[in-house]
């Protein structure tokens, strides 16, 4: 065999090295970068083949034949290794089908320029026999596009160099060794191919090729190459706390930080990874079952792990890693989140004790509505009896006496008052509305305040229509009732007026209570203004804030109606509260009712 013949069988040979690594490359098709490897491999396997091809030819037509052979890869090679850096490095990931499609337009171009350079020759202007030597059999006169095609494979190249130096210095260091070996790849091709540059009349370069093939097949059988990209691996820091674990689309873990070796200590157990997460993580078997059942991505669970330095507890997520829209593995999470399992039990232990302490004031309320109430009932009664027989033998015991009688009191409508709202916020007090003659119910209100008023010499007068009913709770419109009236007793001079009034207004009913007295302080006055839902218990011997308690309660009972409380008061001349509640249509029916009461 000559010379010829051993060149063309090294170049078979080296394409068939460059079709057992597109092989590989195929087996790991699940990866965009494993795709654009085999491209690679399969364009420079053309290039050798049709070298070789070139190298047995024995005339201008085989040579030219054999060429086009050549360039099915040659003008494609080096911009798929560029692209095959952008992909492996996660550059421009949101524009990389835009970015192709302009870095093939040049390479495409010169695809077709060198298939019909017979009509222009702009790519190889004329092929010259050469008859110093067999071989090559024809030298080439080069065009203007096949200088233009090169200097844009250089730059190609050139490109894929500059966008690798920085990445090699951040990355971690399986990182660098795959880095390393995909820029063997493209130097060992280039520098064979400078060679041309200085007198060298054998085409070297796809030599460089089938030595690149042998680069990327060792990268890819030692260093996982093509298995997992620094686009995933970018994402791990040493320097969180989270523990994190990457795996690859088969489920092998690939790398995990210094946190996840806190969370899982087993997995410092296996000394070569990629590592099935099965065999690794094997004494957590709901763990494995989680992660490999994992298919949507974003999924989350809790994650238990008892420890020697206590109970750990975990949310563990998991989400896929995507080259462009590819999914090209998986990484889990583990966030540390004992701290707030542990103040969620201390919240649970204190709501438990909150509800022992609402349970002792559920209690304590019973105590003052049986054991405090009913005694301060009597009280009343007694000290209005002592009040009479007393006033009759001396006067100035009797001044004395009304005073404590009055202090009784107040605590008697203080705990009533007290009592009632404790109803209202526990939801004791059932609201049953039902049709009520109005007339008829401040009667009777006024009727229970005569003796209260007649001590003051007032005069109390309703001008209300007996045909108004209204939609109310009787109760709660006695109790609303009965502290208006009161409170507009307390603070209406020896003498003064109390008028009430209703008027109808749409489906509503305007009830007035007017009083001719000193009118509302400021205090009060201003706190019902803001609307204020935090009531004080007053002092008992304060009448002002026993006022402000009652009329709090007034308000909250209006608003359980569906109405609203409102007032006008004017230092020295009087106060009038207007409170609203929904008319009865249906309610005529209790007027005869009503009246027959009163009759009785």
């Amino acid at each position: 065999m000559n010379t010829v013949q051993w060149l063309s069988l090294l170049l078979f040979l080296a394409a068939g090295l460059m079709i057992y690594v597109a092989f590989l490359s195929y087996q790991k098709r699940h990866l965009p970068v494993a795709r654009t490897m085999i491209l690679i491999m399969l364009g420079a396997a053309c290039y050798a083949i049709g070298y070789a091809l070139e190298l047995l030819s024995r005339n201008l037509y085989e040579v030219k034949l054999s060429l086009q052979i050549e360039y099915v890869g040659i003008p494609f090679i080096t911009t798929l290794w560029l692209f095959q850096v952008i992909q492996f490095s996660g550059t421009v990931s949101r524009y990389r089908k835009h970015l192709a499609l302009a870095l093939f337009i040049i390479p495409v171009g010169v695809f077709f320029l060198h298939l019909t350079n017979e009509w222009h020759h702009l790519f190889y202007e004329q092929y010259i026999l050469n008859d110093q030597s067999s071989f090559p059999l024809y030298k080439t006169a080069k065009g203007p596009w096949y200088t233009a095609h090169t200097l844009y494979n250089y730059f190609m190249l050139v490109c894929g160099f500059f966008l690798f130096i920085p990445m090699y210095w951040r990355s971690s260091r399986i990182v660098r060794k795959q880095i390393i070996v995909l820029t063997m790849g493209a130097a060992v091709p280039l520098l064979f191919n400078i060679s041309l540059w200085f007198g060298m009349v054998v085409d070297l370069t796809p030599f460089g090729f089938a030595v690149s093939g042998i680069v990327y097949a060792w990268g890819i059988l030692r260093f996982n190459l093509l298995r997992f990209t620094p686009l995933a691996l970018t994402q791990v820091f040493d320097t969180i706390r989270d523990g994190v674990i990457l795996l690859d689309y088969k489920d092998q873990i690939v790398s995990y930080n210094k946190a996840a070796e806190g969370v899982l200590p087993e997995l410092t157990l296996t000394k070569h990874y990629p590592a099935h997460v099965e065999e690794v993580l094997s004494a957590n078997p709901e763990l494995i079952h989680l992660i490999l059942d994992s298919h949507n991505g974003n999924e989350r669970f809790p994650f238990y792990r008892s420890q020697a330095g206590g109970n750990k507890h975990y949310q563990c997520s998991v989400s896929f890693i995507y080259d462009a829209s590819t999914p090209i593995g998986k990484m889990i999470l583990f966030n540390d989140i004992t701290e707030l399992k542990e103040n969620e039990t201390r919240l649970r232990e204190s709501a438990n004790q909150l509800v022992e302490l609402n349970s002792f004031k559920d209690k304590m309320f019973t105590v003052v509505a049986h054991d405090i109430r009913d005694p301060i009932a009597l009280l009343v009664s007694l000290t209005e009896l002592l009040g009479e027989e007393i006033a009759a033998d001396n006067k100035l015991h009797a001044e004395l006496f009304g005073v404590l009688q009055g202090q009784v009191q107040n605590t008697f409508h203080l705990v009533e008052n007290l009592l009632d709202w404790y109803r209202s916020q526990k939801g004791n007090v059932v609201f049953r509305p039902l049709s009520w003659n109005l007339q008829q119910v401040v009667r009777q209100a006024l009727l229970l305040a005569e003796s209260k008023a007649g001590m003051k010499q007032i005069a109390m007068r309703e001008f209300i229509d007996e045909k108004l009913t209204v939609s109310a709770d009787k109760e709660m419109l006695d109790l609303i009732l009965r502290n208006l009236i009161s409170n507009a007793i307390k603070f209406t001079g020896i003498g003064g007026r109390i008028d009430i009034g209703a008027s109808l207004d749409k489906d509503r009913i305007v009830v007035t209570i007017r009083d001719n007295g000193a009118g509302m302080d400021e205090e009060t006055a201003d706190m019902l203004r803001r609307d204020d839902t935090f009531i004080k218990v007053p002092n008992p011997e304060e009448s002002e804030g026993h006022s402000r308690f009652g009329l709090m309660l007034t308000r909250e009972f209006v608003a359980i109606h569906g109405g609203k409380l409102w007032f006008e008061s004017v230092r020295g001349v009087g106060t009038t509260f207007y409170f609203t509640l929904y008319s009865s249509r249906g309610g005529m029916d209790v007027i005869d009712q009503w009246k027959g009461v009163e009759e009785a």
